[in-house]
């Protein structure tokens, strides 16, 4: 799949920042029964390769991304994980270079009109803007929009459920990326149920 189809898979791609292997595939597992099947796990954590390993295993259903991309190097270590995409917080030639010979599709993030311009010249298409509430928000989305009605969006960066749909609204957004769908604090007590309910929520913001 290309990097549109992955993320346009869900409407809301749970961003994963874990500390310890055993609630890898728990967590994955409950978010994948209240119907979100794209996750991110973020590379902020020594244990991130081993958990992208583990839920790539044990459950073939889910399709893993990994971020935040910001070496060349990255792309190789993902790509022997299993990373089934890539999520970056900027472009650089050196990045996309990389991204060119990696296993897997890129989405990479912009902020700016500029940024934009250099990932499309890059042959991109598909972008994270990043980051989003802090760039301008939803408003800001809608009028990168008439400039760029080629390009579509997966903004993260201050998306919550009070603004989740907000930027869903918009034409030009296929999904967004936040970490309210899991919080660490449900992550560490085990609470498997609750984050499969604020799952389900999710995935209904956008019919």
């Amino acid at each position: 799949m290309n990097i549109e189809d992955i993320v346009g898979l869900s409407p809301v791609i749970p961003v994963l920042t874990l500390n310890d292997v055993a609630h890898a595939v728990p967590v994955a597992r409950a978010l994948l029964a209240g119907g979100l099947r794209v996750l991110e796990i973020t590379l902020r954590t020594s244990v991130a390769i081993q958990c992208i390993a583990s839920i790539r295993a044990a459950l073939p259903a889910a399709v893993i991304g990994v971020g935040a991309l910001t070496r060349p190097a990255d792309f190789a270590t993902a790509g022997q994980a299993g990373a089934q995409f890539g999520v970056s917080p900027g472009l650089t030639p050196e990045l996309a270079a990389a991204a060119r010979g990696a296993r897997f599709p890129l989405l990479p993030g912009v902020m700016t009109p500029t940024d934009i311009i250099a990932a499309r010249h890059a042959g991109y298409h598909t972008l994270k803007f990043f980051p989003a509430a802090a760039a301008g928000g939803a408003p800001m989305l809608g009028s990168l929009g008439a400039l760029f009605p080629d390009v579509v969006f997966c903004p993260t960066g201050g998306i919550t459920v009070a603004n989740a749909a907000d930027y869903l609204a918009l034409t030009n957004v296929v999904s967004v990326a936040g970490s309210w769908i899991a919080p660490p604090d449900m992550i560490r007590a085990g609470n498997w149920e609750g984050i499969e309910a604020l799952a389900r929520e999710a995935a209904t913001l956008k019919t």
